[in-house]
């Protein structure tokens, strides 16, 4: 190598990583303004979150990224909810979906993620977690939805069915396939299957009536 080129080499080298702490910082900035957007744009009054477009749409947008293989969605399913409007009222069911609501949104701020809130007690999060820390970081999850709360005197315990679909175990496929597995997963952990419960292929294809999983009500999941 010409001595002029080796005094040029750590010049470049230094251009190189000068630019690449700035282009990070932008693509996190851009993120923060998303995720505030799909917030602001319309939420539950109830849990706080956005709905089921909201987190269709930033988990493609997290899907065409060049973190698509650390995407996960994972889909909540309450425990006994009929159990405490019931027993306790419907006033307290309402505490538990605006707690949840509180409980995942105080987790996705601290992450590139988005929560949102599919109807009745059932619930979504798209999210980029590396793969060495993500189960670690579900499991912290559970665990934080699983504390009890407090409403109108009384200690109410709630608990939640989760399933995982990780972008990937199931490459080329969307948000919307990712949700679809997620929820057969879910339902896996709701009939005994232990958790951690991991989608797969055959999840993410199972049958479905009008979108969902066959003998469930709704259509939160896109249509076959």
């Amino acid at each position: 190598m010409p001595a002029t080129d080796a005094l040029r080499q750590p010049s470049r080298t230094l251009v190189i990583t000068a630019t690449a702490v700035p282009l990070a910082l932008a693509v996190l900035a851009d993120d923060v303004r998303v995720r505030r957007q799909l917030h602001a744009a319309r939420r539950d009054p109830l849990s706080g979150l956005p709905g089921r477009e909201a987190l269709l749409a930033y988990g493609d947008r997290l899907l065409r990224t060049g973190r698509r293989d650390q995407v996960h969605l994972m889909l909540l399913d309450g425990n006994s909810f009929k159990a405490v409007n019931d027993t306790h009222g419907h006033a307290a069911g309402d505490a538990v979906i605006a707690t949840t609501g509180r409980r995942l949104a105080a987790w996705t701020k601290r992450r590139q993620a988005v929560a949102a809130r599919l109807g009745g007690d059932e619930f979504a999060v798209a999210a980029v977690l590396p793969a060495r820390t993500a189960l670690a970081d579900i499991t912290a999850l559970r665990e934080q939805l699983h504390q009890p709360l407090t409403h109108d005197g009384r200690t109410l315990h709630m608990t939640v069915s989760l399933g995982i679909a990780r972008a990937a175990d199931l490459p080329g496929e969307d948000t919307g396939r990712l949700l679809r597995a997620a929820d057969a997963a879910m339902y896996r952990v709701k009939a005994g299957e232990a958790f951690p419960c991991l989608a797969t292929y055959a999840d993410a294809y199972a049958d479905t009536v009008n979108g969902r999983r066959a003998g469930r009500t709704g259509a939160h999941l896109p249509a076959a």
